[in-house]
């Protein structure tokens, strides 16, 4: 796997955490989520067939957030837990 392709899900992920209202460095250093755990959320994103559409969704939200994460990422419920352990 490329390493510019790791940098883009890598990127994806934080940016729909973001979006969400998560803090994913925060929530690593509470324990919230472990790192390996971290390292698995960008390896299911990067078996994602359209990433683009991520983007359009993450660009269309970028300065309202949102609730719900939207149906086609695959790291949804992971992002929306650690939402509500916060």
């Amino acid at each position: 796997m490329s390493q510019k392709l790791m940098k883009r899900h890598a990127r994806l992920v934080d940016e729909m955490a973001n979006t969400l209202g998560v803090d994913l460095e925060e929530a690593t250093m509470r324990g919230n989520i472990p790192m390996d755990d971290l390292s698995d959320l960008v390896l299911k994103c990067r078996g994602c067939v359209d990433p683009d559409a991520c983007e359009n969704w993450l660009k269309a939200r970028a300065r309202t957030g949102a609730d719900r994460a939207p149906g086609f990422c695959r790291s949804a419920k992971q992002l929306e837990g650690l939402r509500v352990e916060g």
